[in-house]
């Protein structure tokens, strides 16, 4: 079993920075997580991808955030972060940590990731 558990969310103004983070748990064993993804939903809105990353640390971002945010991870550590920056209300939403053992890259629309945090809240107003 998989638990990933976000955390850093919070309220910030138009401008500003936040730093979210992830860490993964695992019972009954630990095995490889291929890829790994931060996803966002705002109210009314479907799911969007931010940002992918994968084992090895090759990334790709969502054009929306491309050149503000930076993700990372220590898989050592079992842990992946989203620095976000200069950060405006199109960016408020519940970001999601997800992690898929064998998907290539974490995928636009979410599917066959395996594993989803129950998320953290992102306000971004004045």
């Amino acid at each position: 079993q998989v638990q990933l558990v976000e955390s850093g969310g919070g309220l910030v103004q138009p401008g500003g920075s936040l730093r979210l983070s992830c860490v993964t748990t695992f019972t009954g064993g630990r095995f490889n997580i291929n890829a790994m993804g931060w996803y966002r939903q705002a109210p009314g809105k479907e799911r969007e991808f931010v940002a992918g990353i994968m084992r090895g640390g090759s990334q790709d971002y969502s054009p929306s955030v491309n050149g503000r945010f930076s993700i990372s991870r220590d898989n050592q550590q079992n842990l992946m972060t989203l620095q976000m920056n200069n950060l405006n209300p199109e960016d408020a939403g519940v970001y999601f940590c997800s992690a898929a053992r064998y998907l290539n890259k974490a995928p636009v629309n979410g599917r066959g990731m395996d594993y989803w945090g129950k998320g953290t809240l992102v306000t971004v107003s004045s």
